[in-house]
């Protein structure tokens, strides 16, 4: 799924707590700075990747055919977040579904509103490309993000389960 070209171009500004945050779509210029937060991401929730699946995540990034999408938050020029997005089919919906499947903030601008632009953004891209809904998970213990997702989206209730093939 492709979305409008000004949207995969288009920058999205909030006035936070401590100024202002601009997300925006990656461009392949950001490879390092995505790296960062990836790896500062992975690190939050006990994991680690090898580096080939870095090299495919980048790649399906910037790959038309693919419905997934990266934006990173900015303030005062430095990369501090980032959201990767995918949208899918859903048989409960005439359009499509977009789940937000890993929002990170760096340590220090965490509950200063980067969060809630980055979901924002991603809120905005979604509505436009005919999303009906939003969806993501996180883990039980993750307070700090637990109190914006419950200021702004309805807890549903699932469990989540996975099976290793």
């Amino acid at each position: 799924m492709s979305l409008p070209y000004d949207l995969k171009t288009e920058a999205f500004s909030v006035v936070t707590a401590r100024g202002v945050v601009m997300v925006r779509p990656l461009t392949t210029g950001d490879r390092d700075e995505w790296a960062r937060l990836w790896t500062a991401y992975l690190v939050f929730y006990e994991t680690t990747l090898k580096e080939a699946q870095y090299d495919l995540n980048w790649a399906r990034l910037f790959d038309p055919a693919e419905p997934v999408f990266g934006f990173i938050a900015e303030q005062d020029g430095k990369a501090v977040g980032l959201v990767h997005i995918i949208f899918h089919r859903s048989f409960w919906l005439e359009g499509p579904s977009c789940y937000l499947q890993d929002l990170y903030a760096d340590p220090e601008v965490r509950d200063t509103g980067v969060g809630r632009a980055l979901i924002e953004h991603v809120d905005a891209v979604a509505k436009a490309a005919g999303s009906a809904r939003v969806h993501w998970l996180t883990k039980h213990d993750n307070v700090v993000a637990r109190r914006l997702y419950d200021r702004i989206a309805d807890e549903s209730g699932f469990i989540q389960y996975v099976q290793a093939l």
